[in-house]
């Protein structure tokens, strides 16, 4: 029986003890790196997410809200009548951040209703209808309420928006001059304000069948 047994176990090695040892560092090794892996993938993923909320959330701060209703005037009034001028109301959304509003400079030279090409406005306003779109159109701000004397559009502060001169061809001219089509009767038409940061504020509104003086377009 010892023979056999013997013989069974005949030229197999046994595992040392340093053989154990080394197998099981490695095991344990491994499993740092694995785990150390799996620690920074997590870190990265959660420092990227901070990221991303604080991103949208200084977008949202730089938003602006209108306050307002659209108010048009017309240059000529009636059936066949046309826009001269538009004006609206904006304020921070989410009380955020201050943002320049310092005004568009008249191309006082052509009163082209484009802003001058030296102009230091960071706030760049738009037009669009389904016949043209006019980049950097000229506009002034009027402070409204309780405001300080620099242009920055800060908590609880009020500025209306005028795109246009009253008058067509004076100080820097209106939609008259900028646009190529009138803005006439039943048009729909967008007003695209750009920021410097947070999102587009877009005011898309539709002319009446009848031109009046002074217009609430709602």
């Amino acid at each position: 029986m010892m023979k056999k047994l013997f013989e069974v176990h005949k030229g197999q090695k046994g595992i040392t003890g340093l053989e154990t040892a080394i197998i099981l560092i490695a095991f344990v090794v491994v499993a740092a790196v694995f785990a150390y892996t799996v620690l920074s993938a997590g870190l990265f993923a959660t420092q990227k997410s901070q990221e991303a909320v604080y991103a949208g959330l200084k977008e949202a701060q730089g938003s602006l809200e209108l306050r307002s209703g659209i108010v048009a005037t017309a240059n000529n009034t009636g059936a066949s009548g046309n826009v001269q001028q538009i004006s609206f109301i904006v304020s921070n959304a989410l009380g955020g951040e201050p943002m320049d509003f310092t005004a568009s400079t008249a191309n006082t030279s052509s009163n082209n209703g484009i802003a001058n090409s030296g102009s230091s406005n960071k706030v760049i306003i738009s037009y669009v209808d389904q016949n043209q779109s006019v980049d950097d159109l000229y506009w002034t701000v009027t402070k409204l309420g309780s405001t300080d004397s620099d242009d920055l559009l800060e908590q609880d502060e009020r500025f209306k928006i005028t795109i246009g001169n009253s008058a067509v061809g004076a100080g820097g001219g209106n939609l008259v001059d900028a646009l190529g089509t009138d803005l006439t009767v039943s048009t729909e038409f967008s007003i695209i304000v750009s920021t410097p940061i947070g999102a587009v504020l877009e005011l898309e509104r539709t002319t009446p069948v009848y031109i009046d003086t002074i217009m609430n377009l709602r």
